[in-house]
């Protein structure tokens, strides 16, 4: 199993059939498999071969769909970067990965200079863009044009495919070590859970650095069904090309099926192609899905938890579970090709209805962290995924989410760890110590949130935290709301009583998470 192995089937059964749609440039798989084998040739004459990685940085296209495949078919490693990140982030994770060679479009172009400055190890950059290129960088087109097709290297089974970087505990990101067997493996275990079928064509909005949005790609890739590709999520935007398009599939994260659905021009738009949304990235609350509902009339929900170790999937609401509306508050059961569990600390199964850890097993597990052997033997114990999210499990096996030990927040569907907020903040001059929670909001589902404790003669404001925020981290990790205490709780070994911090926030959920 590789990841080009389905763009092969449809080069042989498909040719002429529409591949991708990125705003009026149209190309079928015949295409697509040209200029992929092309790309892949001019990878391999700047040095791409047997697991070399390969970074981008750019909004969604066709090219970055090319990209995801030309770099295996070179025998490469994709290595997509958050387009959110602070360029010092950036910088860390392409140093951090040991990569030469960097794709970038438009909107990054500019950045280019800085990230050379921090990461002088580039060899070559791309160009993704229309115009011509700048002359430090490597025109993308002109690589295809000139590129001599090579053979596929067919890179497969539990051989690296790709890193993948998510926010640390310790504030820095880690690479998560995914594999071809890895990917397919849980791509084909989502497509039992959620039946989207070939025909089909498949709306992508989500970040493809996310792997939420690579999953879902593969997926449809898979089954040779045509993508529509939009830069980036914007509420109308998604609904013209829904409705223009005739999309039966998409993926959204809960923040944008709000967006939608409480979106005053929706009764403007016909959505009645859409048959099957899938949504993840954070729980949903039950008066937002009714609404979802209504906006699609026509779909089949489902929704997917997981976390990037699990390639992304492990637990599966189908759209079965959906239409019978008793088990929404949990994450489902455990999909196809994933064991789950709950255990206590000692990592023994707890009885269903104990609060504990939630784990998982199977093929679709990461292989460890990029150059982290301890973090990965932390994580991988005894043979399960430890996802650091505590839940229990009902006597139905279904999973339900109520917090989360390693102290991620959610916003929009964008992992934040508190770890690398009270980083950001440890070292401004006013600040004693700080502590970084999640509380609900009603537009980003959770909202970072931070509490602090200011030096004697020294004052804070929510603006002067969220400019010192962005000299390190990206934007939306900066704190949205704040607090200044005279003390954080602390227990008796001097750690930070976050739970405390919390409960005021979430007692009328019913839950400590959102």
């Amino acid at each position: 199993m590789y990841l080009t192995q389905s763009l092969h089937r449809s080069i042989q059964c498909l040719p002429e059939a529409p591949a991708t749609v990125f705003g009026g440039r149209v190309r079928s798989f015949g295409e697509l498999g040209d200029r992929v084998s092309r790309l892949a040739g001019s990878l391999r004459q700047l040095g791409i071969d047997h697991g070399e990685r390969v970074a981008i940085l750019s909004l969604n296209s066709d090219r970055f769909a090319e990209w995801l495949l030309a770099v295996p078919w070179a025998g490469g490693v994709v290595n997509p970067i958050n387009v959110r990140w602070s360029t010092s982030e950036i910088v860390y994770s392409l140093d951090d990965s040991g990569t030469h060679v960097l794709f970038v479009d438009d909107t990054f172009a500019a950045r280019v200079p800085a990230i050379r400055e921090g990461h002088p190890d580039l060899r070559a950059v791309v160009y993704m863009g229309d115009d011509p290129a700048p002359h430090d960088m490597l025109s993308y087109e002109k690589l295809i044009r000139d590129g001599e097709p090579v053979d596929d290297a067919r890179r497969g089974g539990d051989e690296l495919a790709g890193l993948f970087y998510t926010g640390g505990t310790t504030g820095f990101p880690k690479g998560v070590m995914l594999s071809h067997a890895n990917l397919l493996i849980c791509t084909m275990g989502a497509e039992a859970s959620s039946r989207s079928g070939a025909g089909r064509k498949h709306l992508i909005a989500v970040p493809m650095f996310h792997l939420a949005g690579i999953s879902r790609w593969l997926n449809h890739l898979l089954l040779g069904n045509t993508q529509v590709i939009l830069p980036a999520f914007e509420p109308v935007a998604v609904m013209q090309a829904i409705q223009e398009h005739r999309i039966g599939d998409l993926v959204l994260v809960p923040t944008m099926l709000q967006m939608i659905a409480d979106h005053p021009e929706l009764p403007s738009f016909d959505l009645s192609s859409v048959n099957s949304v899938v949504y993840a990235g954070s729980p949903i609350t039950t008066s937002l899905l009714e609404r979802a509902m209504q906006a699609f009339p026509e779909a089949e929900f489902t929704q997917f938890y997981g976390q990037t170790e699990l390639a992304p999937i492990t637990t599966a609401l189908t759209a079965e579970d959906h239409r019978e509306g008793t088990k929404l508050r949990s994450a489902g059961r455990a999909v196809v090709h994933s064991e789950v569990r709950i255990v206590d600390s000692d990592d023994n199964e707890v009885p269903r209805g104990t609060v504990g850890e939630i784990v998982s097993r199977g093929a679709h597990v990461m292989q460890g962290y990029w150059n982290r052997p301890e973090e990965t033997a932390q994580a991988l114990r005894n043979g399960w995924m430890h996802t650091g999210d505590a839940g229990y499990m009902d006597d139905d096996g279904y999973v339900y989410v109520v917090d989360r030990l390693k102290d991620m927040i959610i916003t929009g569907g964008e992992n934040v760890y508190s770890a690398e907020v009270e980083n950001a903040l440890a070292d401004h001059p006013a600040i004693d110590s700080v502590a970084v929670i999640a509380v609900p909001d009603p537009d980003w589902g959770e909202r970072v949130h931070a509490v602090v404790v200011c030096k004697p003669g020294h004052s804070i404001d929510l603006e002067q935290i969220r400019e010192h925020c962005r000299k390190s981290i990206a934007p939306y990790k900066a704190p949205r709301s704040c607090e200044v205490v005279d003390a954080l709780p602390l227990s008796p070994a001097g750690k930070v009583l976050k739970h405390e911090l919390r409960k005021p926030y979430w007692e009328a959920s019913g839950r400590q998470v959102h």
